[in-house]
């Protein structure tokens, strides 16, 4: 049964297709429906399902290093000179 505990630890199982299904307690405590996209994070041993609503507030903790390389890569592909993003966006302006 999910609480306002911050950790809650349970056991699925993976399906032969590799799927798992969150239950619907926790479902409905976190406020995830059908439809809904969830985020998988992969850090070391660890996997992670996030809203993708609320992505931006996990990354500015436990996974910033995650964010960082997303930073510098969205870095190269928008500031790169000869795209039409960085004429429209990118160029800094007087």
């Amino acid at each position: 049964m999910a609480s306002a505990n911050p950790l809650e630890i349970r056991t699925i199982k993976v399906s032969q297709k590799g799927q798992v299904s969150i239950p619907t307690d926790i479902r409905k405590t976190m406020k995830i429906k059908k439809g809904d996209n969830l985020v998988m994070i992969v850090k070391g041993r660890k996997i992670v399902l996030e809203k993708s609503d609320n992505i931006a507030l996990l990354l500015d903790g436990e996974f910033r290093d995650v964010k960082a390389l997303t930073e510098s890569a969205l870095k190269k592909i928008w500031m790169n000179k000869h795209d039409e993003k960085w004429n429209k966006y990118g160029k800094k302006t007087k």
